[in-house]
């Protein structure tokens, strides 16, 4: 060792630690504790996917939500302030399959929507505060003559044209909607 170098201080062996649990500690924590290893965060209790969805803990982005109809799913962007509403799908020159706008209106209502600079024909599905289908209809491009539901919504969803038809969807089939986070 060079002088004044300083000497690495190495400590003798240590005893081995122990965890002592007074008895009644003990029970209460394996009373505590046995009870939360049945709570079902296994992989056995997990549900899985929805048909023809990606799985529920996995979730669309901000400002987009999955439509589910039966088998089949939407990935729509969400329309939930005036603003947005009123933009809707204007100016788009397409929309994929399985795509689509899904609009959010405060009150249970007769909707009235119209084509104003909308380039692609699209399907409309609209829908009731149960998120039950109760209407559907076909848009035209430009079309500025305003397209009112048959019955009152609060929802409707936009697609392209013939997408409903092709996917067996009607009037009176269930909605379940994953928004994004």
């Amino acid at each position: 060792m060079l002088p004044g170098a300083i000497k690495p201080f190495h400590p003798g062996p240590r005893p081995p630690m122990r965890v002592v649990f007074p008895r009644p500690a003990l029970l209460a924590l394996l009373v505590l504790l046995v009870p939360l290893t049945a709570c079902g965060n296994g992989p056995d209790d997990d549900p899985g996917p929805v048909e023809g969805a990606a799985e529920l803990r996995d979730r669309p982005a901000r400002g987009m939500a999955w439509v589910i109809i039966g088998p089949d799913t939407v990935l729509a962007e969400v329309a939930d302030t005036p603003e947005l509403r009123e933009e809707g799908l204007m100016f788009r020159t397409e929309l994929p399959d399985g795509e689509g706008m899904f609009f959010i209106f405060e009150q249970e209502e007769t909707l009235s929507f119209w084509m104003r600079n909308t380039f692609i024909p699209l399907d409309i599905a609209f829908l009731d505060e149960t998120m039950e289908i109760v209407d559907i209809q076909a848009l035209e491009p430009e079309d500025e003559e305003m397209t009112e539901s048959n019955a009152p919504a609060r929802f409707a969803l936009e697609v392209r044209q013939g997408w409903f038809q092709e996917q067996g969807i009607e009037v009176g089939d269930q909605v379940r909607i994953v928004f994004g986070r």
